[in-house]
């Protein structure tokens, strides 16, 4: 059991209190040894402490909680990270759930690629929501446009493993980003500074519930610009060169990717949402261009 590695899931949460339980009992279904894994959830701040949501499960599983002020997630995963006790950090979110592989996937790739940082495939688990749809289907496309050998990978924060060592070595996530948006794609541009691998496996899957309406969609994707505008900030100030902005072909075939794809339902639908997206995304990128330049 020993060569069993022990993994420590890291899950922020904020004010989502049903999604966490959804979360958590996918959790409980883990196939995965029970003394080889511990689950810390790290409440940021909610209104309503999450005691009654993990107290339920503590039969279940090797649960912490963990409360803070609000700071925002990458603030709260990088204190789960610190309270950690495996060796293999695996993070997700409030609203997703692992399919029952999970931590064997990611098991069998960090002991193949201990330097490796691994993503996984996320799933929408709301078909018939198409703001949901839209939204998972261009984290696709983003997935298969930095797959490209002359470009830094980027995986999402909420399906992602990785050495505790080498997380804490980079120094976890930026908790200068004001929302939950880009950290990620920091933490991945840094990690890959640092020498260390990325690697994607479609299989480590988690189901994502992320429900969205029209409203939310547009202030997802805002903040994405916001937090996109922090992220070349931050990069550009590390490599010394001028903030870069993607090529025009980077948007063309991000508007056509949705009418090639079968499983997406009303796929021009889809794509006019993305070209709201973008349009959502450009507006919060000069926002906070704007922020930055009156400080």
């Amino acid at each position: 059991m020993a060569s069993v590695p022990f993994f420590s899931i890291v899950i922020p949460t904020y004010n989502r209190p049903t999604r966490l339980s959804a979360c958590l009992a996918a959790m409980s279904q883990l196939d995965y040894p029970r003394d080889r894994f511990e689950v810390v959830v790290v409440d940021d701040g909610s209104p309503t402490p999450m005691d009654a949501v993990v107290q339920p499960l503590r039969s279940q599983l090797n649960i912490s909680l963990i409360r803070q002020s609000n700071a925002g997630p990458a603030a709260a995963r990088n204190v789960g990270a610190q309270k950690a006790r495996g060796e293999l950090l695996a993070f997700t979110d409030d609203d997703c759930m692992p399919s029952p592989d999970w931590l064997r996937g990611f098991a069998n790739q960090l002991t193949a690629m201990p330097n490796a940082m691994i993503g996984g495939r996320s799933l929408n688990d709301l078909p018939n929501n198409l703001y949901s749809t839209a939204s998972q289907a261009l984290i696709d496309y983003l997935y298969i446009y930095y797959s490209d050998p002359q470009r830094d990978m980027f995986f999402a924060s909420n399906n992602i493993a990785m050495s505790r060592q080498h997380f804490m070595h980079i120094g976890g996530f930026d908790t200068s980003f004001p929302l939950a948006a880009a950290e990620d794609r920091e933490l991945c541009d840094r990690w890959q500074q640092h020498g260390l691998l990325m690697r994607y496996d479609p299989t480590i899957t988690i189901r994502h519930a992320h429900h969205l309406s029209l409203q939310s969609f547009w202030r997802q994707h805002f903040g994405y610009g916001r937090g996109a505008f922090c992220f070349h900030q931050v990069r550009a100030k590390r490599n010394h060169q001028p903030i870069k902005i993607e090529p025009m072909k980077f948007y063309t075939n991000l508007l056509a990717y949705p009418l090639g794809r079968e499983d997406v339902k009303s796929p021009l639908f889809v794509s006019v949402l993305f070209f709201l997206s973008q349009v959502a995304t450009t507006t919060g990128f000069f926002w906070e261009r704007s922020i930055h330049q009156k400080a």
